[in-house]
């Protein structure tokens, strides 16, 4: 059997569990990008996300009622397996970090209900997939991997099978976020050489684009683990092998703090809800614009589990990236008035976000934490150059990860 024909069997066997995800037209990215964009919502997944496609994939190749099924996951997949465990009436067996957030955890547990036991182990992921790896050759169970597995690819593989029939037509290019790889891996096998793609990755987690360059998959560790569903150290062996020929130019990578823009955005504008990989796709129709002009063109929205108690976080990077929002560390001259002098600098669309003050003893100047919020970027030209003519010193750290990570 074909690896298509393989893909087409699993979707069509998914039917009985979960309908197709939308494909739909997104009306404001083809008007701001001169192209016909499509969203393939996989965040509209019964569990948000595309994961539960590879786990019914490889699940529905073994007598699953009699199986025990383990994998290591802090996020969707930990949720596509339970959800499939409850399915079959598997039992799972799900490690997840010590440090997962609450959240996650009660939905894994709600997903998979009596067929599956939570086990929280290790304060770091690597810690927690060798508990999970050691317990499953112990028992003699199946580890379910969630991108390095042949049939795990081959069920990812149907977001592109339904994306053919839906469109009714082959798109021109499909953009793809990459972590481990089992989507882009599945896809690219499925549609071949027939259309273009681009594989986006966050900047903090370049694992596609490295192994690439290597020819091989590397360790890319330390990693920055905002966007978490797409945060991988290491690309999968068996995903490489199906994207080591991609062009290197087809591969990009988007700033953590740029994502972010693309998640307010499709809130604020759409009423659409996606996590941090679920908006990378989006967000790399800039990277390409040339390319599309009058294509089509199919972003996958890989998920949408987003934890709202980060919304004054992707917030906060939002304007950051964009160049509303700054911190500064100012030396305050300690006199009357001095602060006076300072709030006289700000323009009329100039705001306060922050300000910390403590005075020194015994010193003439105090220094001062300050964050200003404006509307336009181009106001900080003006800002600054006050500052400079007041004869105030100061630093920007608004681009100072260190500092940021202490006092931002």
């Amino acid at each position: 059997m074909s690896f298509q024909d393989g893909a087409r069997a699993g979707e069509r066997a998914m039917r009985a569990v979960f309908a197709p995800t939308p494909l739909l037209r997104n009306d404001m990215l083809s008007a701001r990008f001169g192209a016909d964009i499509w969203l393939k919502r996989e965040d509209l997944s019964p569990v948000r996300s595309y994961k539960l496609r590879g786990a019914f994939n490889a699940m529905r190749k073994v007598d699953a009622g009699d199986a025990t099924f383990v994998c290591a996951s802090a996020g969707n997949h930990a949720q596509g397996v339970a959800y499939m465990c409850k399915h079959f009436g598997a039992r799972g067996v799900i490690f997840m970090p010590v440090t997962t957030p609450q959240q996650k955890i009660m939905k894994t547990q709600m997903f998979g209900g009596d067929h599956v036991e939570v086990r929280l182990t290790g304060d770091y992921f690597d810690d927690t997939l060798a508990s999970a790896q050691a317990f499953s050759a112990e028992v003699g169970a199946r580890f379910l991997s969630p991108f390095d597995d042949e049939d795990v690819i081959e069920g990812q593989a149907s977001v592109a099978v339904e994306i053919e029939a839906q469109l009714g037509r082959l798109p021109d290019r499909i953009i793809l976020p990459v972590g481990g790889g089992g989507l882009s891996a599945g896809t690219r096998s499925y549609f071949g050489d027939r259309i273009a793609y681009t594989f986006v990755e966050p900047s903090g987690a370049r694992s596609l684009a490295d192994a690439v360059k290597a020819g091989a998959p590397v360790d890319v560790s330390p990693i920055n683990t905002f966007v978490d569903g797409a945060a991988v150290a290491k690309i999968g062996d068996r995903t490489f092998a199906r994207l080591s020929s991609v062009d290197p130019a087809d591969v990009v990578d988007i700033a953590e703090d740029r994502i972010c823009k693309t998640i307010i955005d499709m809130l604020n504008v759409e009423g659409v809800v996606l996590e941090p990989a679920g908006a990378l796709a989006i967000e790399a129709l800039s990277n390409v614009v040339d390319q599309i002009k009058g294509k089509t063109v199919v972003c996958v929205a890989s998920g949408g589990n987003f934890d709202f108690e980060r919304l004054p976080e992707v917030k906060e990077r939002a304007q950051r990236y964009s160049g509303v929002k700054k911190y500064f560390i100012l030396r305050m001259p300690q006199r009357p008035g001095a602060l006076k002098d300072f709030l006289n600098i700000l323009g009329p669309d100039d705001d306060i976000a922050r300000f910390e003050y403590l005075k020194k003893s015994a010193r003439n100047f105090g220094s001062v934490l300050i964050g200003i919020e404006t509307k336009r970027p181009e106001n900080f030209d003006r800002f600054l150059s006050a500052l400079d003519v007041q004869g105030f010193t100061y630093t920007d750290i608004t681009n100072d990860e260190t500092l940021a990570q202490f006092v931002i």
